[in-house]
């Protein structure tokens, strides 16, 4: 018997049976018995605005799944460029797929000359690279212009391409700039992560050399920040490209969403919560500010997750191997006591305030030499895959062009005054 649930509008009387699918309900079968009546849903923290096939994620048992695949066999056995693959394609490529694959985002890293010539060299000196990189993305749609052919499957597949293999050439190139570095072009007998690295780290070496272990941890964060269903900057994505914008318009709205300390800036917001801390002996303090409310466990808690987020444990391994080469971080040991206490005290447990991707990630960056500013750069390389999975879905769905509605609190009708009235 298929579940269902029952609605009865008490002004009438009237009542409607609607089936529960996918865990959800229609909005257009309550709409039958409540034409005009709308859900007031501030966030969408109650509302699914689609359907989708790319990422599973269940909250209160600590899940993600990309594709039905664990995060955490992914993380292990997986790169980054294949995990892409998986959420563009919907099944993990085979040898020939995946050769393929590799090369045809190798042979796409360059950007052209006029984007960093004319267009990143005109930012002003101190122009932050999160904000560089919202403008180039943008501004890559003036130079295909191909990529409004979005119904076109070979146009649509060269877009995606490009802003997979460019998105680590653009990010490279904003931090040169902000530093006063000159540009170092990508050289693609390096894999993705190592190829990055050598854009932000060469300076006259013939070839840079990652350490391996760095590169494999770099490629490790960008499977787990490759996709996390509908996030902010993913329904950003979705919502401009709805609109049946070319997908750089669509990305460039995504990497703007992530611009927001809210969302891209969380592992950057760790870092100084733990700079402010200053020592082991502040830890038990500042707990205890946090729960008479005076500031904020950065790094802690999430939206969706109510347990221990997957990704956390993951990066928290993973943290192990940076500092085997880099030397431990400085502030490893503040947030390994402030992990401690927080998860044996009942303040937070009861509140289900547990570490999550964001608490560790930083502190990763931060020992691999990136600056804060670079965080949410760093946020948005893996997560183009994600973006344009979405994005591909969506159009694939022939999904409506978004328009919420909303509860008119204004005024009621009134007339208009003169000036010299008023």
């Amino acid at each position: 018997m298929a579940e269902s649930i029952t609605i009865t509008d008490n002004r009438t009387g009237e009542s409607l049976e609607v089936p529960i699918l996918n865990g959800g309900v229609a909005a257009s079968e309550w709409s039958k018995l409540l034409p005009g009546v709308w859900f007031y849903d501030p966030g969408f923290m109650s509302t699914a605005v689609c359907e989708s096939a790319i990422t599973y994620l269940d909250g209160e048992a600590g899940v993600l799944r990309y594709r039905g695949y664990p995060i955490e066999q992914l993380a292990e056995h997986s790169t980054y460029l294949e995990v892409a693959y998986l959420l563009l394609n919907g099944e993990l490529p085979d040898t020939a797929q995946f050769d393929d694959w590799r090369r045809e985002v190798t042979m796409h890293t360059f950007i052209h000359e006029n984007v960093r010539k004319r267009f990143l060299d005109g930012f002003h000196y101190d122009a932050h690279p999160m904000g560089m990189l919202v403008s180039a993305v943008a501004a890559l749609s003036t130079f295909y212009l191909d990529a409004k052919d979005i119904f076109d499957p070979l146009s649509r597949a060269k877009q995606i391409t490009r802003l997979i293999a460019k998105m680590p050439t653009l990010a490279a190139a904003a931090h040169r700039f902000s530093v006063g570095m000159p540009f170092v072009y990508p050289d693609n007998s390096l894999d993705f992560a190592s190829n990055f690295l050598s854009m932000m780290w060469k300076v006259a070496e013939p070839r840079f050399e990652a350490d391996p272990a760095l590169a494999r941890a770099l490629d490790i964060l960008f499977i787990l920040h490759a996709d996390h269903e509908q996030n902010c900057s993913t329904t950003a994505m979705r919502v401009v490209g709805s609109a049946h914008a070319d997908p750089y318009s669509a990305c460039a709205a995504a990497c703007a969403a992530l611009y927001g300390p809210r969302h891209g800036g969380a592992n950057e917001a760790v870092i100084r919560m733990l700079t402010e801390i200053g020592n082991l002996d502040n830890v038990p303090a500042f707990v205890e500010g946090v729960k008479a409310g005076n500031g904020r466990l950065q790094g802690f808690g999430h939206r969706v997750y109510k347990s221990y987020d997957p990704r956390a444990k993951i990066i928290k391994r993973t943290a192990d191997q940076v500092f085997a080469v880099t030397g431990k971080n400085p502030l490893l040991d503040i947030a390994l006591k402030l992990e401690e206490i927080a998860l044996s005290d009942d303040y937070f447990v009861s509140r289900k305030l547990y570490p999550n991707v964001d608490f560790y990630s930083g502190l990763i960056y931060q020992a691999m030499g990136f600056p804060l500013e670079m965080f949410p750069v760093l946020f948005a390389i893996p997560r183009t895959a994600g973006w344009l999975a979405h994005w591909q879905e969506l159009l694939d769905q022939d999904s409506r062009i978004a328009r919420p509605r909303q509860l008119y609190v204004g005024t009621d009708e009134r007339e208009y005054v003169p000036v010299e009235r008023r």
